[in-house]
């Protein structure tokens, strides 16, 4: 479903479209928690894992009213719109995932919250060159208002340090969530961690943008990481998130 939700808006020409797509995937949620799922294979597969592992209605829901505010094509107001939509998607996402994994604890909540938070807002910055391609530009107005920049500057790929200064202050607010979910990794029960792993490729993202000085556009930042899974294996070995 997650998958399905975050084509729709690439996927439109018009948000009509859109918000029937919405409407069914909410309808569907409804008829799934009322034991009578829709004929369709993702909406089938869904109602199996809701019976396997008990997931809580709301958590889907979230994701399914955030996704459908989320058409509107315009940039977030300010870093707080981005970490309430990180948080309804990215972050209820981990929540269900701790669920299937038979995690029902607060500081493993606590992390998901703060980690699925970061992966929101480095997702919107990993975004942002494909986006200028198509003349969009969907990072925070306010900080961008604070360095003088314009969406149009991000549009023309500029690469001048007022630019690379919102990256900085956006790419920090991602590194700050993710110290706040590991400050309390020690309460957080080892089983929760495979749910955390993600944050291994956010790592990363953060670190190849620290080493390029925070030119969003530099075309390392573009290619995929062949140590990933060897990060993935360390961290998994030292139980770590």
């Amino acid at each position: 479903m997650w998958n399905w939700l975050r084509q729709i808006k690439d996927s439109i020409t018009q948000k009509t479209t859109g918000l029937m797509r919405m409407q069914f995937w909410r309808d569907a949620v409804e008829d799934i928690y009322s034991d009578n799922p829709p004929h369709q294979p993702v909406a089938t597969e869904l109602w199996r894992a809701v019976k396997r592992h008990n997931l809580t209605k709301m958590w889907l829901m979230k994701i399914i009213d955030e996704r459908e505010k989320n058409l509107d094509d315009r940039a977030y107001r300010n870093i707080q719109e981005l970490e309430m939509y990180a948080k309804n998607t990215q972050s209820a996402l981990l929540h269900l995932t701790l669920e299937m994994l038979g995690v029902r604890d607060i500081h493993a909540d606590h992390a998901a919250s703060h980690i699925g938070k970061a992966q929101g807002i480095v997702t919107c910055l990993r975004a942002t060159p494909y986006h200028c391609t198509r003349r969009k530009v969907f990072l925070p107005m306010d900080i961008c208002m604070l360095h003088g920049v314009s969406q149009e500057d991000f549009i023309r790929g500029k690469q001048e340090k007022n630019v690379r200064d919102v990256i900085y202050d956006i790419a920090s607010q991602a590194h700050i969530h993710l110290e706040h979910a590991r400050s309390f990794s020690k309460k957080v029960p080892v089983k929760a961690y495979p749910a955390f792993f993600c944050t291994v490729a956010l790592d990363d993202y953060l670190y190849n943008m620290r080493k390029v000085d925070f030119n969003i556009f530099h075309p390392s930042l573009q290619k995929k990481s062949t140590l990933l899974p060897l990060y993935l294996y360390i961290r998994s070995w030292k139980k770590t998130y």
